[in-house]
Parts: structure tokens; C-alpha cells; sequence
């Protein structure tokens, strides 16, 4: 094991909350930050049998990126039983893992590392998911508690996403073309609207909220925006690009996948539960 994380804790947490009393138990390893004592920003990324991208990702974020912009990188894990443990003690600031038999949903990974964060700031991102422009990334995230940046007063970012030019099909393009608009579109209107492979949201909104609904499978990501919405501003930053893998869209195409972000967004709106009863990793 890797000798920089010298502690190990079982925590149990409970939170009431608008979504209800919440047990949350996993492991909490952590080791002395060598690069941040005082972080603005948290990366919090949720993972769960990712041994095949987890490295690649993490080596965005480097010592000298992680030294420039004060920033901690918190690796939530699901239960992984691959060597992605193994590869997140490489990086990672801190890790949490999910200590539990049953499955807990990518809202419960999410909430867990944002429960051991310390930043003002909460980037949670996507393993298959990096910034276009890592440093324009977080140039532009440092300035967000700057009371005079164009975006001060905002509670959340959604970015533009897209998929990495070496993996970009034609109608790749057409889609994300599209769908950025509407996400766009949605938040001009106040409606609220962001892609869970990246969302970026002020501490205290998050918290106001109550952060992700742990019992929504499917959907979360559009449940928290429009939950927040209603407390405050959501900025989608076009400049602000991230590429995600499009290894799920390869698999079940854009069609069918379409048609399960409506159906998933409609029963959330009017149900508060997503129709999905398992969200099924693709690697």
C-alpha cells in the first residue's frame, strides 16, 4: 500500500436532510496533503471499475496544475474490484470507498466526496471525463469567488462538453452541437440544466440544497441543477470545454440513449425517482 496514506477511518454519516436520513458508511483513506493545506477548489471524481481510463485522467491533474490553482482531488469509489484503488493512491489527495454489499448510485459517490472535500468549490467530474484546456479550466473556476468575475454571483457552471477530437465522428458533432444548445438554453430561461460528466457548484449552494438526491439512479445530475435553479443562477460557460469518452453512445447509440435522458428527466420532474432501476457502467 501506498505509505503516503497513513489513515484509515470508518465513518458513519448520518444527514437529515430534504431528501430524508441518510446512512452513508465507507472508508475514508487520507494522508497529509503535500500540496494544498487550505484548498479553494475540490475535484471530485466518482468511479467504479475504471482501471482502464482511471490513469490516463488523473495525470491531468499534476503536481504543478495542483501546486498553481491550490486544488484537492478526491477519488469516490462505488465498490470497485479492479486495480482502480490501486491506481487513484497514485493521485489522489484523498479516496473514499463505498463499504457497503449493496450497489450505491454515481449521486451517493458523489455526495461521499463532497462530504470529505474542503473547497469553496465543488468540480465534480466524470473518470471518462477531462478539460479541453486544463489550465483555462481552472483559471477560470479560481475566479469564481472574485466579487468583480462576470460569474460571482452565480451558485453553478454548467460547461460545454464534447467528444476529444481523435474520437470525433460526424455525428458526434451533430449531437453535441445540439444538446450543448439546449443545456444552454434551459439555463438562459432559468430552468436549470447540466451534464453530470461535469458540474461545477459553489459549497454553499450545494449544501443549501442538500447536494445529489442518493436515491435517484438516473437523472441526478438534471434533479440537482433544477433544485438549484431555484435558489440561485446557473452560468453555462461555452469557453468552458470538456471531452468525455463516447464509449456509452458507441454502445447503445444516441437514439436510445436520447430517449432514456427523457424519459429519466420527465419521471424526475413529476415523480421525484428516476424510471431507470440500475444505471449499467459501460467500460
Amino acid at each position: 500500500m501506498d505509505n503516503r496514506f497513513e489513515k484509515r477511518h470508518t465513518v458513519d454519516y448520518f444527514k437529515n436532510g430534504k431528501n430524508g436520513t441518510i446512512k452513508h458508511l465507507y472508508e475514508f483513506i487520507s494522508y497529509n496533503k503535500k500540496f494544498v493545506e487550505f484548498p479553494k477548489i475540490s475535484v471530485i471524481i466518482p468511479v467504479l471499475q475504471e482501471e482502464k481510463i482511471l490513469e490516463e485522467t488523473l495525470k491531468i491533474y499534476s503536481d504543478n496544475l495542483r501546486k498553481k490553482y491550490k486544488f484537492e482531488l478526491i477519488v469516490s469509489d462505488g465498490g470497485s474490484t479492479d486495480k482502480t484503488i490501486e491506481i487513484a493512491k497514485k493521485y489522489a489527495d484523498i479516496i473514499v470507498r463505498h463499504n457497503e454489499t449493496r450497489k450505491q448510485t454515481i449521486a451517493e459517490g458523489r455526495n461521499k466526496g463532497a462530504l470529505v472535500s474542503s473547497g469553496d468549490i465543488l468540480v465534480f467530474i466524470n473518470a471518462d471525463t477531462i478539460p479541453e484546456n486544463p489550465e483555462k479550466f481552472f483559471d477560470f473556476i479560481t475566479q469564481l469567488t472574485d466579487e468583480n468575475h462576470k460569474y460571482s454571483k452565480f451558485g453553478a457552471i454548467a460547461t460545454k462538453v464534447n467528444v476529444a477530437e481523435n474520437e470525433r465522428l460526424l455525428k458526434d458533432s451533430i449531437f453535441y452541437f445540439f444538446h450543448n444548445f439546449y443545456v444552454r438554453f434551459l439555463n438562459k430561461i432559468g430552468f436549470g440544466m447540466g451534464r453530470g460528466e461535469c458540474q461545477i457548484i459553489k459549497r454553499t449552494v450545494f449544501e443549501k440544497v442538500g447536494g445529489y438526491n442518493p436515491k435517484i439512479i438516473a437523472g441526478e445530475d438534471f434533479d440537482l441543477y433544477r433544485r438549484i435553479s431555484g435558489v440561485g443562477k446557473i452560468g453555462f460557460v461555452n469557453e468552458l470545454v470538456v471531452h468525455e469518452s463516447p464509449r456509452r453512445f458507441r454502445k447503445y447509440g444516441y437514439m436510445k440513449i436520447l430517449i432514456s435522458w427523457i424519459v429519466n428527466s420527465l419521471s424526475v420532474i413529476f415523480f421525484g425517482k428516476s424510471v431507470s432501476d440500475e444505471w449499467e457502467p459501460v467500460r
